[in-house]
């Protein structure tokens, strides 16, 4: 569900051969992602892979909260999923799966274009969650968008970022 009395769209062009699509339900392709013991470290704490029924309900959780991506390139020409990202006021929970796709700028692009999807929306901050204290791509993603930290959490820091300065 995306956020209410807000229209989601289909497509964000990000760039010509990065967008985000619409979640669509369809989701099984992305358990490969969440395998990855280091990715569930950065995403959960944890490194215990998902089964499908938890992919499923960290979906479901994340299309009840806001707005839910798929993280796109295109590339043989076609568009692949390579990541996924969840947009809302509170918090921007992104992950770029495959790992050929880490560290190229992705994620910082994405984020990018959420915070002025924000902008239009109105809203007058956006706020990340929490990002645990080892992650320090997500920390460098968001930072280099001026997100800044604002609380620390028991393994982490939560960061906002003011549209209004």
């Amino acid at each position: 569900m995306p956020i209410p009395g807000i229209e989601q769209p289909e497509l964000i062009a990000v760039s010509d051969t990065l967008r985000l699509r619409k979640y669509d339900g369809v989701f099984a392709f992305a358990l490969d992602w969440y395998l990855d013991p280091g990715l569930v470290y950065l995403v959960d704490g944890v490194r215990q892979p998902y089964t499908m029924e938890k992919l499923q309900r960290m979906y479901t959780y994340l299309h009840q909260q806001g707005e839910l991506y798929w993280i796109e390139v295109f590339s043989n020409d076609h568009w692949q999923p390579v990541g996924d990202v969840t947009f809302w006021q509170q918090d921007m929970p992104i992950v770029i799966g495959d790992p050929a796709c880490r560290g190229k700028g992705i994620g910082r692009k994405v984020v990018a274009i959420l915070i002025q999807r924000g902008r239009t929306l109105g809203y007058d901050k956006l706020y990340v969650d929490q990002i645990y204290h080892y992650n320090a791509a997500s920390r460098k993603c968001f930072g280099s968008q001026g997100f800044v930290p604002y609380q620390e959490t028991e393994k982490g820091t939560s960061y906002v970022l003011d549209l209004n300065p």
